[in-house]
């Protein structure tokens, strides 16, 4: 058995931004429009005026004051509202590949390594661009690394539990260097004409190096103990697929995006995270002084700070419990290692910290981690 730990990270953050004040402009141009073409019908009483949304209601709501995308003005056209990606034929890089080669370049390079030393990668997702070929496999061929890829998705908890699937290999000994790559193009599956849910999502990409901590050439994070958890729920649900072609009523746009029922998730998965981090830094002999950090999934400003409140038994102090969805949204399953990767260089060997991520399924997962 071998000692799995973390030597490499990065982040690809696309060039353009939306702030929220561009982002309510554009929305409530798109409600001015739609209230004007159902005037009749809003006067009737047969349907309800889209209300106008504000940045202080987005902050309030979320914490978030920004987020990246990789196509602003498709996003901001208040006759489209959603992104305006060019199709790409099949000889050329996907998006989502294009974006992990980025972030596991500079993970690479953190680590010392070559593309070509890598056993193993695992792209994690909450959404993938293709079915097949896995976008795990193009990310392999276009660095060129050895061994095999595969493809992963369990929403927002993808990136601990990719880092789950490879630390237990590298653990194992069936594969010695392994990549997680978390490429998110949230804004392709954001409604951003609901107002309940604009603001909530950004692109970005994460990537993490995991081998066997003898081989590491500087700096580590030895991954001491991984869990994983789930329990279904429709909570949280993206209704897209293959098979959507075959129903007789095929729906709307609305139907194919996210889709949340925010009050019970809220009520719901805070509880079962909280605990799920709980019993396994107890389990593995940990109390809450001994945490240096914890990096959370970045999904509201309000739920990390409950989260981080239980788990350590008092208000996080400033820089415990690090939050970016300020700058990037939510980022779905790249949030946690956002954070992490921001936010650990000042650790010493010795300081403990927890990665957890969580959202649809209901899923949860965490890493307990530790500067060596």
């Amino acid at each position: 058995m071998y000692q799995p730990a973390i030597t490499g990270h990065g982040v690809f953050t696309p060039t353009q931004s939306i702030t929220n004040d561009e982002l309510v402009v554009a929305f409530n141009a798109y409600a001015d429009l739609w209230n004007t073409e159902h005037a009749e019908a809003i006067a009737a009483g047969e349907v309800e005026a889209k209300p106008q949304s504000s940045s202080d209601f987005i902050f309030n709501a979320s914490g978030i004051e920004q987020r990246y995308v990789l196509d602003k003005a498709g996003v901001l056209d208040p006759t489209r509202m959603f992104p305006a990606l060019p199709a790409r034929d099949d000889e050329q890089p996907s998006y989502m590949a294009e974006m992990a080669v980025d972030a596991c370049g500079k993970a690479l390079k953190m680590a010392g390594i070559d593309a070509g030393e890598i056993d193993l990668v695992i792209c994690a997702a909450s959404n993938h661009e293709r079915a097949y070929p896995a976008i795990a496999i193009e990310i392999q061929q276009l660095l060129g690394c050895a061994g095999f890829g595969f493809d992963m998705n369990v929403a927002c908890s993808s990136a601990t539990f990719g880092i789950q699937a490879a630390a237990d290999m590298v653990r194992a000994g069936s594969v010695r260097r392994a990549l997680v790559v978390c490429p998110e193009i949230c804004s392709g599956h954001l409604e951003w004409r609901d107002r309940d849910c604009h603001f909530i999502f950004g692109d970005v990409c994460t990537a993490v190096v995991l081998e066997r901590s003898e081989d590491a050439k500087g700096a580590r994070f030895d991954v001491i103990s991984t869990r994983c958890a789930t329990q279904f729920s429709n909570n949280i649900r993206n209704n897209n697929g293959f098979l959507r072609r075959t129903h007789d009523q095929m729906g709307d746009r609305r139907e194919m995006q996210f889709m949340q029922n925010g009050r019970k998730v809220f009520k719901e998965v805070l509880p079962m995270v909280s605990t799920h981090i709980a019993e396994h830094m107890d389990d593995a002999g940990w109390a809450a002084g001994d945490l240096k950090r914890l990096w959370l999934h970045q999904a509201n400003k309000t739920m990390n700070d409950f989260i981080g409140k239980k788990v350590l038994g008092r208000v996080p102090e400033e820089g415990e419990q690090p939050n970016i969805l300020q700058d990037y949204a939510n980022t779905s399953s790249a949030g946690s290692i956002i954070a992490f990767s921001k936010h650990s260089d000042d650790l010493t060997p010795g300081d403990k910290g927890v990665i957890c991520s969580f959202g649809a399924g209901y899923s949860v997962g965490s890493v307990l981690i530790e500067r060596a």
